[in-house]
Formats: structure tokens, sequence, C-alpha cells
């Protein structure tokens, strides 16, 4: 039995250990930001004003860890003189945007891995298909109101050192910043509370992930995780400090548990792309490898290609590390382990793996070819959504293509089927099957081209064969005595 006196020492030694340790750390914070005297006055001023002007803005603040680390207006909008962003507002310099460079003064680490992630890149979309079709055929209004306060957009600066109302507000992901930097953290974050419990819920991520081309929160509430979360959400611990899958909460998955936050083995990371083994948005999918650069960016790269060796020059900068689509798995996968078995989580991969092959194989790669050919020949023009066609293939692997392959990746089956690869075939077989014979009937006066694409690119395909030759009388019969065992004698008709 351990003596009286020796387990008070060993108490006392703990509590002073982490008083110095909090006075360490205190010391260390307030050193990052470099206040002086005047900082501190400054600060007090637009405490004092904006109490009266902007309550609400105050009253966040109050409740923010900003506020009990004695982090104020000033250290987060303070500016320098002649900076593109900087202008004169009650006898200091101060800018309206804070960017991920000015957060990156006391969050190093994250801003660094947010910086290289795909949420970085999110406003760089203006060689996209999707910016063409809302530019020009939807128009800038609709961009600016839509597009760009998820994407992100780059913010241009008035004379007066003020952005211009064509491009603010914006808090898209990917934001252009006028200091070099991209995204908003207050886009996950919301001002001016910045609260970690409120980035952690699905909600948060469901201002931009919705909709008929990345349905992910909706797929995730009709998932069990999804179901689960809505059930338990006072059991998810929100405002942990650590927040660990398995150990902080066990109820339910959110979108950042999986994607961003800490496991038993896993420390958090803001680089959201980090755990992603597939690449699901484009028209055919495929596994990616992650190329990281010693600059600090990183770009995917599809599982096939010849990998690059680490200290190769590349994309002007050099290899520092490579993680494979597989290594990525491995990450997702222990997220997965904190509380499912190893055959439970195979399984699901296996499932998810199937469904992305029989979207590739079976409608993308034949349609995608396809369409190649019949701009190579003539049949329809290179310019994209001048068309019918052009825009059912781009529905087809643009909304319901992408609905399948988000529903299978998170367990959502009505997206992965009903939602998706449903209307894949549905529009495959009755829109762009009758729209392509149409476009070379219209050209040669006969289907004969049409005939040779379809005998080239569907017919050696197995899935395509109820489509040449008929159902089969089995499978026919199948059906037929089923609905009649439910329905009665001669319900299908």
């Amino acid at each position: 039995m351990e003596h009286p006196r020796k387990s008070l020492w060993t108490w006392f030694s703990l509590a002073l250990t982490l008083v110095f340790a909090a006075f360490y750390l205190n010391v260390a914070n307030a050193a990052l930001i470099k206040k002086s005297a005047a900082d501190e006055a400054t600060g007090k001023r637009c405490v004092a004003c904006h109490t009266e002007l902007t309550p609400g803005i105050n009253a966040e603040w109050k409740k923010s860890a900003h506020f009990g680390a004695k982090v104020d207006c000033y250290d987060c909008h303070r500016a320098k003189e002649g900076e593109p962003d900087a202008f004169k507002h009650n006898r200091a310099w101060i800018r309206i945007i804070v960017s991920p460079q000015n957060c990156a003064v006391c969050h190093e680490k994250e801003v660094a891995q947010q910086q290289r992630s795909h949420h970085a890149k999110a406003g760089l979309i203006l060689a996209s298909l999707d910016n063409l079709m809302g530019e020009v055929i939807g128009g800038p209004a609709a961009v600016n109101g839509g597009c760009r306060q998820c994407h992100g957009a780059n913010v241009e600066m008035g004379d007066n050192g003020k952005p211009t109302a064509l491009t603010w507000p914006n808090t898209g992901i990917g934001r252009l910043n006028p200091d070099g930097s991209r995204g908003s953290c207050s886009a996950c974050h919301a001002r001016h509370r910045f609260s970690a419990a409120q980035a952690r819920g699905p909600d948060n991520c469901g201002k931009c992930h919705v909709g008929p081309d990345h349905p992910q929160k909706e797929v995730y509430e009709e998932s069990k995780h999804g179901i689960l979360y809505k059930a338990f959400e006072k059991e998810m611990n929100l405002e942990s400090k650590r927040w660990v899958v398995g150990k902080d909460y066990t109820a339910a998955p959110t979108c950042a548990t999986c994607h961003m936050s800490a496991t038993r083995e896993q420390a958090v990371t803001h680089d959201v792309g980090e755990r992603i083994s597939w690449t699901l948005r484009p028209p055919i999918s495929s596994k990616i490898n992650l190329i990281r650069l010693e600059n600090g960016d990183e770009f995917d790269e599809p599982d096939g290609k010849a990998l690059p060796k680490i200290g190769d020059e590349m994309k002007g900068s050099k290899v520092k590390s490579i993680l494979t689509w597989d290594q990525r798995r491995d990450k997702m996968k222990d997220v997965c382990s904190a509380c499912h078995t190893s055959r439970q989580v195979d399984g699901h991969y296996k499932q998810f793996d199937d469904v992305v092959d029989l979207y590739n194989d079976k409608f993308a790669k034949p349609l995608a070819a396809a369409m190649s050919e019949l701009v190579k020949s003539g049949y329809i023009t290179a310019a994209p959504f001048d068309e019918a066609i052009e825009w059912t293939w781009w529905e087809i692997w643009h909304h319901e293509g992408r609905r399948a392959r988000h529903g299978a990746s998170m367990s959502g089956p009505d997206y992965t089927w009903w939602n998706g690869i449903y209307v894949v075939a549905q529009n495959t077989y009755f829109k762009w099957i009758p729209q392509m014979r149409e476009a070379v009937r219209r050209k040669d006066g006969n289907e004969k081209f049409a005939d040779a694409l379809l005998e080239k690119y569907f017919k050696p395909i197995d899935g395509h064969d109820w489509y040449f030759n008929g159902l089969s009388k089995e499978a026919i019969e199948k059906v037929r005595k089923g609905y009649e065992e439910r329905y009665g004698k001669g319900s299908l008709k």
C-alpha cells in the first residue's frame, strides 16, 4: 500500500505541474499574437463600440474560446497600412476579411492542412463545366448567389480597401483572398463563436453537400449513421475537447468523424480528402493516390498511373510523401473500427466498390466512349450543352451517377438505387440511346452508325443483354409467380 505522505506529494506535484503547464501555455498563446499596450487599448475600443453597434456579434464572441483566451476583434481584424484589404477605421488599420493566413498566427498546423486540401481548391472552378453552365446558361447573378457561396470566389477590393458588393459577403470554402490564401475558416466554424461543436455536426456540411449532384447530407440522413445521430444527438458529447470516436462518444459518426476528427490512432486533420480512396466526382471514377509536395501543396493521382519517387520534381516543387489509395482507405477503416469489426468494414467496402465498378463499366465507360466518337465523327458538336444528348449525358454522370456512388459510399440504399443506378439506366436506355439515334439519323438519314456504336460499346457487356435480347422467360415467370402469390392471378399485366 502506498504511503499517505507519498500519495499526497504525488498529487501536489501533479497539481503544480498542471499550474505551470497552464501558465506556460497562456504565455505561449499570448506571444503568438504579440499585443502591445496600444493594441490592447484598440481592442477594448472595438469591443466597447461593437457592444452597442452589433450586440449579436459581441454576444457570440463572448461565448467563444477566443473570448476565454483574450483574443478580441482587433487581434483578428487588424491590418497594416498598404495591405490590399486594409482601411482606416476609428484611428486603426483593419480588414474586413479574416483569412486563413490570419488564423494561422495561432492555428498554424490546422491552416497548413486546410491550405493543401480539396476544400481550399474549391474556388478554382473557372475552367469547369459547372462554371460554364452557371455563367453562360444560367447567369452571373446565379453564380454569385449560388455556386460561389459554397465554392468561394475571388474577392475583389474597392479603392477604399473594402471588398466589393459583387464579391462580398462570401464564406465559400475555397474563397480566394486578397492576401493570397485560399478558403474561409468561417465556412465551417461560423462567426463569431467559431464553435468546434457546431463544426462537428452534419448540418454544418449540409450548407454545400446537398442537392442533385452531391447529396451527401441527404444520403447521411437516410443511412443508419444519420438515424442514430438524430436519435442520440444529446449523447454525442460535441463540446468535448478531444472528441475521439469510441472514447468520447459512441452513438454515431458525423461527417467530421469520418473525414476529419480524431480516432484512437489518428489525430484531427483539416485535410478532408486524406481518408478518401475513390474520386466520385468525374464521369468515370478511379481510385486515387495522394502526392504531397515540399511547398505544402498536394494533388491526387489516379491509380494505375506510375507513381513518382520521393524527391522527384513535380508542379514546381518536390515530392515529399505519397499516400496510396489503400493507405487512405486504411485511414478511413481505422475510423470505422471504433464501432465495427473488420468483417463489417470489409463487407461495406466490397459492396461500395461493386457499385462504383458497375456504374463505371456498364454505363460510364461505354457512354463516354460513344460520346467521344459522336463528336469525332461530326454527329454532335464539340461545344458542350448545345444539344439535348449532351445534357442527358451530363445528368447521367453529374447527377444520378454521383448520387449512386455517394449513396453506396455512405450506406444510403435509396440514393444508391432509386435516385441513382435506376435513373442512370432509365436515362441511358430511354433518353440517351434515342437521342443518339436521332443525332445519327439527322446527319446520315439512317441509324447504321448508331447500331455500330451500340454493337461496339454496349453489346459485349453482359448487363446490357436484356436490352438487345429482351428479358428471359425465366425472369418474367419468376416475377409473375411472385406477383400472383401476393396480389392474385393475372395481377401482372
